[in-house]
């Protein structure tokens, strides 16, 4: 067996499982769990017709490359969505059966394990970007995000002798667990460090879509790229996914799209790695990404959720409206993992430990200290959980300290 996998932490859930299995919830508390981004909200019915309408396609072989209409579903909704001058169809995108495993893939194909590699991912994030460079021989490197340095990814962090080993990076924007989203001079200086040390930027924007200001969409990676006159997308590949956009989680939809010779290195990759999509799942992912309807409403209903839930947590748990996606970063008044386990064995509400999805760094572990909170579940629950949050810190957490209210 490959010996990377010994590398391989358990994943958040699975400590969080083994954190709550010698406790007993209150048996009168329907159990609520918000510590998972799984979307809870129906999946449109436009795209369960078109999904049900192509099953007979699924007697034939998918190509890799996906249909010709579904790219250019796909370069449209990009060049729409970012206000970009033109998204090669034919080259410049790429389907895949949800990011996760894009993101995964990506690193096996890039990285080159005889150069000492180096793959630069935030902390916290999202514990497959690790995975994904241990497994393809290269060593992560973590980034610490914190709120005295704006979230911001601390690139000068990177010491002058480790710069020539980065192969890639990964860039989460909107951010899984923050909700920041990278500023025009972030992207510039990413770009520029690229440029200087020839690495590939993987942009992970699979929140893109979950935001609160019809006004303000969040930057994307590609719109960054050409408003900095980088019209090839140099070095640069975006991931985007159905799941959270259009509800879809199951349907394992997405795309990669940028720069043209890393697309095509990747095509030749998967070819060889057997996971072309479905044509009936095809066929729906052109109907989600050709309709904007269903998403609008989704935000609408994010956007009254966060209403609700976050002056409530803020009370006690300080929790700052993020710009998008569907998290409260929440801080705790003592150590985190303590704390979702009292809340849980106190009001049978589910909330992911922080330090869970961090790595320890200098001494410092970057998510401690914090709880993510995933407001996905539907309106009532969420206002029922926030109002059983308020009432924990109220009653007061023994192991903890005493409630305190933030104000």
């Amino acid at each position: 067996m490959n010996p990377a996998l010994e590398l391989l932490r358990p994943y958040p859930f699975e400590r969080l499982r083994a954190l709550l299995a010698p406790l007993t919830p209150p048996p009168d508390r329907a159990p609520i769990n918000l510590s998972i981004g799984e979307p809870k909200h129906a999946t449109p019915r436009i795209l369960l017709d078109a999904l049900a309408e192509a099953l007979p396609t699924i007697s034939s072989y998918p190509s890799t490359r996906g249909t010709d209409g579904l790219r250019s579903a796909i370069a449209s909704w990009l060049t729409r969505r970012y206000h970009l001058r033109r998204v090669d169809p034919q080259t410049q995108v790429l389907p895949v059966n949800g990011s996760r495993e894009a993101l995964f893939a990506f690193a096996q194909a890039t990285i080159d394990p005889h150069g000492h590699a180096l793959v630069l991912l935030p902390n916290p994030g999202y514990q497959i970007y690790e995975g994904a460079a241990l497994l393809a021989g290269a060593q992560p490197r973590y980034l610490s995000t914190t709120q005295a340095g704006g979230w911001r990814m601390p690139l000068d962090s990177v010491g002058a002798q480790e710069w020539p080993r980065v192969q890639l990076v990964y860039a989460c924007s909107p951010g899984n667990p923050t909700g920041h989203v990278m500023a025009l001079d972030e992207w510039q200086e990413l770009f520029e460090r690229a440029d200087r040390h020839d690495f590939l930027i993987a942009a992970d924007e699979c929140y893109s879509e979950i935001y609160f200001d019809e006004t303000r969409p969040p930057l994307g990676a590609l719109e960054a790229s050409e408003r900095l006159g980088r019209p090839d997308f140099a070095r640069l590949v975006c991931f985007g996914s159905l799941s959270k956009r259009s509800n879809a989680p199951g349907l394992r939809s997405g795309f990669v799209a940028g720069d043209a010779r890393a697309i095509e290195r990747f095509l030749a990759y998967r070819t060889y790695h057997g996971c072309a999509m479905s044509p009936a799942t095809q066929a729906a992912s052109i109907a989600a990404w050709s309709d904007e309807v269903h998403v609008i409403d989704n935000r609408r209903r994010y956007a009254g959720k966060f209403r609700q839930a976050q002056p409530q947590i803020s009370r006690v748990l300080p929790a700052a409206l993020p710009p998008a996606a569907f998290y409260l970063w929440a801080q705790t008044p003592g150590d985190d993992a303590r704390y979702a386990s009292t809340l849980y064995a106190g009001q049978n509400v589910l909330v992911l430990p922080g330090s869970f999805l961090g790595r320890t760094v200098d001494g410092i572990n970057p998510g401690a200290g914090y709880v993510r909170i995933a407001l996905v579940a539907d309106e009532a629950e969420v206002v029922e959980a926030s109002e059983r949050i308020v009432a924990h810190a109220r009653a007061g957490d023994r192991s903890a300290g005493p409630p305190t209210e933030y104000e």
